[in-house]
């Protein structure tokens, strides 16, 4: 495990901060026609917001755009097979849906780079090594993310992600976020091979 430089942290906060804000800025008319969209097709709310653990396991509200029907017994909308239509397909794909994210990055509650920020519940289902993954901040994207995204094996993501924690420098969150420009732009890895998203996280093998 590499020790990152004493002025590693402060220096990617700051560097958050200035992308967060001029990401918000340069990104405001993408993210009200975006809005706009998603009324118009999934209807109200917009907003998808939810509980995430963060650095230190600390819970916060993840802002994203909505990408799935509400849950619907009547009209069969269960799954999320039966929830992600052709436009949340769309948004997920071309990552527009994180876009409100860099609110939680310009806030703290996340970095650009960083581990994905996973539901609250799996948080007792970690082996004391896949726990490690939140001794950092949480990141739009991450080093799983540049190496697969949704389609790699829950245990390949912990792997991935404890090994940012151990090796993270500047270097290693420009190329990721270079590698996961590549990735969106080739729509890999959007899903979990047979699954609409990706499978639940269960407990380690």
């Amino acid at each position: 495990m590499a020790e990152p430089s004493r002025f590693y942290a402060p220096t990617k906060r700051l560097l958050d901060v200035a992308a967060a804000s001029v990401g918000l800025i340069v990104a405001a008319p993408i993210m009200a026609v975006t809005a706009v969209a998603v009324r118009q097709n999934l209807g109200s709310p917009v907003l998808f917001k939810q509980e995430r653990p963060g650095k230190d396991e600390k819970i916060f509200t993840l802002y994203k755009f909505r990408s799935m029907r509400d849950v619907d017994l009547e009209k069969g909308l269960i799954t999320d097979a039966d929830r992600l239509t052709k436009f949340g397909k769309l948004l997920r794909s071309s990552s527009l849906d994180e876009l409100p994210s860099l609110w939680n990055v310009l806030k703290g509650d996340m970095s650009l780079v960083g581990p994905r920020p996973l539901l609250v519940e799996y948080l007792a289902l970690y082996t004391d090594e896949q726990r490690r993954r939140h001794l950092v901040r949480p990141g739009i994207t991450g080093l799983a993310q540049a190496s697969g995204r949704n389609g790699l094996e829950w245990e390949e993501t912990f792997a991935l992600d404890v090994e940012y924690v151990d090796n993270r420098s500047l270097g290693a969150d420009a190329r990721i976020l270079l590698q996961t420009l590549l990735t969106v732009l080739r729509r890999e890895g959007i899903s979990y091979p047979g699954q609409a998203t990706i499978h639940r996280f269960e407990g380690a093998k």
